[in-house]
């Protein structure tokens, strides 16, 4: 159909690759806490040197020079600390590169932007797909100036970017950001620096397979038991044999404990990571590992049993199960969520809602459940929405891959597939073609309910119409009845029905006017004066 862009066909989104588990940390004497703060402000220092070390090479940077500066570290703390800090700090690198660009594409998404008004007229009308020209003289100016701030933008990173330079902050830009603006994050300066300091501190040790419990230099036996291999200047500090300390306190995994434990009992490789909260005065501690990646069940067989839809939305997700066929069960359902607050209050929130979900879909018996593709990375730029604050936020409010994230992994432990389909005119169709032959007296069906369908429906391959266009000739079952499904493969099923001037009749062209011709009357009140009617005196019977 002419203007409409190409779907993607829906996919069954890939399980979770890894684990991760966190407890805090109970029972800490005094000084257990004093050694976890001088190991950790110790290898915070030397993986900020080793940052500093790995941002300089930049696109020089080769297997030999990481393996000299893994030497180095070496020699103040150990050869499994050096190699845990050299790790993350070319993941660190890495993600700053992807970062930049990302950023990139953003910039010339919003030149390409401003320089497309900027070419129309003052006042010109823009249209759905395309954005017109700007409202006055003084808003073209104003932008004016703005695509020259971007280009240079733009400029000096595709600069930075070919000399493979990046901008990396440890303990996070933001939180660096808070210091001039202490009041309003109600936080003293002491807080602040009590944070900044924390947060710049590096305690994470990768695992290896074979070695006792899994991991040589943080070390959790099944009972809960933690000591810490302790770099070379603090191992005057040990408690324990070998250089190491043992904290007072024990760790018992509640969530995945069980196989936690047979992985660290097997000497299998887990990697610890420990981090203090200054906000509670709390430490924690965090296992990860890997796990064997899962076959995907093929998009039929996670179909057989009908499949929810579910929209997402700034406060609720809106879901509606469909059976085989592609037609809506049951009353629609709603898990809302709130994301006001502090991060994990807005994790907790996301967490409860898809909990919700999967509870619901496995009492349905349904297998799998169908969300959208969604990346708002290139539609909440400024420049394309830049009057529509409202909206702007409300797209960057919606926690779309931390959802999704959380989804897949939480669906995993409840054996339910997830099917990813293409977002493109969901809430637009479902509301044509839905949200009014499902409201009645006794319900009420929003469009996000009606978008559910439209999900749901592509993702079983249906088309998201209620029914097919009748056939050019006739309406009967010759051709097709109207009410068959469209193939997959059938072109123009998502199309609207064309509007054809005349009659819809099969005895007259469409082409033909709307007063029918005289016909004969069957009638004898409506017969014509030269036809005479006669009936017999008597029955004819046998």
């Amino acid at each position: 159909m002419g203007g409409l862009r190409e779907l993607v066909a829906p996919f069954v989104v890939t399980g979770p690759s890894g684990v991760a588990v966190r407890d805090r940390l109970k029972g800490l004497t005094a000084g257990d806490e004093e050694v976890l703060r001088l190991v950790g402000a110790h290898l915070g220092s030397l993986a900020s040197r080793d940052l500093k070390a790995r941002c300089a090479d930049g696109l020089e940077h080769s297997a030999e020079s990481w393996a000299v500066r893994k030497r180095e570290l070496t020699g103040v703390s150990s050869s499994r600390w050096a190699g845990s800090i050299t790790k993350a700090t070319h993941d660190q690198w890495a993600l700053a590169r992807r970062g930049q660009a990302a950023h990139i594409q953003g910039l010339e998404a919003g030149i390409r932007t401003i320089a497309h008004r900027l070419s129309l007229p003052v006042g010109h009308k823009g249209s759905k797909r395309a954005a017109g020209g700007y409202r006055s003289r003084r808003e073209w100016h104003a932008k004016t100036r703005r695509l020259r701030v971007l280009e240079d933008r733009l400029g000096r990173v595709r600069a930075d970017r070919d000399a493979g330079r990046v901008r990396v902050v440890r303990g996070g830009r933001r939180l660096l950001g808070t210091r001039h603006h202490l009041a309003d994050a109600g936080l003293t300066a002491a807080q602040w620096r009590q944070r900044w300091e924390t947060g710049r501190w590096f305690f994470q040790a990768d695992g290896e397979s074979g070695k006792r419990f899994g991991n040589e230099t943080i070390r959790i036996t099944p009972e809960g038991d933690v000591s810490i291999k302790l770099p070379a200047p603090l191992a005057h500090l040990a408690n324990a044999a070998h250089g190491k300390y043992a904290l007072a306190g024990r760790v018992r995994f509640a969530h995945r404990g069980s196989e936690w434990a047979d992985r660290v009992a097997a000497n299998r490789a887990v990697a610890y990571r420990i981090h203090h909260d200054t906000g509670r005065g709390r430490w924690y501690v965090t296992a990860s590992w890997q796990i064997p990646p899962v076959q995907a069940v093929p998009l039929e067989a996670a179909l057989a049993h009908g499949v929810i839809g579910v929209d997402t939305n700034a406060d609720h997700l809106a879901a509606w199960r469909l059976d085989t066929h592609g037609n809506p069960i049951g009353n629609p359902r709603r898990f809302f969520y709130d994301l006001t607050g502090s991060a994990q209050h807005r994790d907790a929130q996301v967490r409860h809602a898809l909990t919700r979900l999967l509870h619901w879909a496995k009492a349905c018996g349904v297998k799998a459940i169908a969300v959208e593709d969604l990346d708002f990375q290139a539609e909440k730029t400024r420049e394309k929405h830049g009057r529509r604050r409202r909206f702007r936020q409300l797209i960057s409010g919606m926690p779309t891959g931390r959802l999704r994230a959380r989804l897949v992994s939480m669906a995993d432990a409840t054996s339910i597939t997830i099917i990813a389909v293409d977002p493109a005119y969901t809430s637009k169709w479902g509301a044509q073609h839905w949200q009014k032959p499902l409201t009645s007296t006794t319900r009420t069906t929003s469009r996000h309910d009606a978008a559910s369908i439209a999900i749901g429906r592509r993702a079983q391959g249906h088309p998201i119409r209620r029914r097919t266009t009748p056939p050019p000739h006739d309406q009967s079952d010759r051709a097709g009845h109207r009410t068959v499904q469209a193939g997959p493969d059938t072109l123009g099923r998502e199309e609207a029905r064309p509007r054809i001037p005349g009659p819809r009749t099969r005895c007259v062209p469409p082409d033909a006017e709307r007063k029918r011709a005289t016909r004969a009357s069957s009638t004898v009140r409506g017969a014509r004066s030269d036809q005479e009617w006669v009936q017999d005196a008597l029955l004819l019977t046998e």
